[in-house]
């Protein structure tokens, strides 16, 4: 039997408008750290949450060991606490586990979800970066991962990509099965619209906050007008 990747079997953009759709709540926004963060980031981030709602913060600050990020962790995972918004912990499952985070996000190479489960627990949010494949994301769910990401899906200055997803996966993965789906990589409130009509149940968003004109306040209300600006689409 002949084994085929995801780009030789290529994905009908309009796969998921043959289906009758379902239920999903609607997308949310998930907003990721900047690469770097100093002592007014705490400010930064309290204005970052009076700009709507944000459903999870994912701290990744690559270039330092787990013992500075756990030095710096504190106060920001208090502040999620207080605002009641998920605090996820990038690569790591046993920094995740010495903060006692809400979740961990996982790279291919960051490890297993099996073993996350096993070191964290039932309650803990695992998620999968699985770049532009449909055959990662499978593998994922049947890890036991709580979301499963895709992208990048536009050009990306946060981190290197070598992946590019189409729309399409969304409404692809938001068909078939019920695990949330988060769309990351370039995402801004003027491009954010197809993602959230295509089925995403997340946002991933970083620069389009941190580097907004006006503060990272105006970056989280623009991202809010465009989530409430239209419903989410039944799938």
């Amino acid at each position: 039997m002949t084994d085929f990747t995801d780009e030789e079997l290529a994905l009908d953009p309009h796969f998921a408008d043959q289906f009758e759709p379902g239920f999903r709540p609607a997308c949310q926004l998930y907003l990721i750290s900047p690469p770097a963060i100093d002592d007014g980031f705490l400010d930064q981030l309290a204005a970052a949450f009076d700009g709507g709602s944000v459903a999870a913060f994912q701290l990744r600050l690559k270039g330092i060991d787990d013992h500075a990020i756990a030095a710096l962790a504190p106060p920001i995972q208090a502040l999620c606490a207080e605002r009641d918004v998920a605090f996820i912990v990038n690569d790591s499952i046993g920094l995740a586990k010495r903060l006692g985070a809400d979740g961990v996000h996982l790279g291919q190479e960051d490890g297993d979800p099996r073993d996350a489960r096993e070191q964290l627990g039932p309650k803990v949010q695992i998620g999968v970066t699985c770049h532009d494949s449909r055959h990662l994301a499978m593998e994922a769910g049947e890890a036991g991962a709580d979301y499963v990401a895709f992208g990048a899906f536009y050009p990306t200055t946060t981190k290197e990509t070598l992946h590019r997803a189409e729309p399409s996966i969304l409404g692809w993965w938001t068909t078939l099965f019920e695990l949330p789906c988060v769309a990351i990589g370039g995402v801004t409130a003027e491009n954010a619209a197809p993602l959230v009509a295509a089925g995403a149940d997340f946002l991933a968003v970083s620069s389009a906050v941190w580097n907004h004109p006006d503060g990272p306040k105006a970056g989280v209300a623009a991202f809010a007008q465009v989530l409430a600006s239209k419903p989410p689409p039944p799938r």
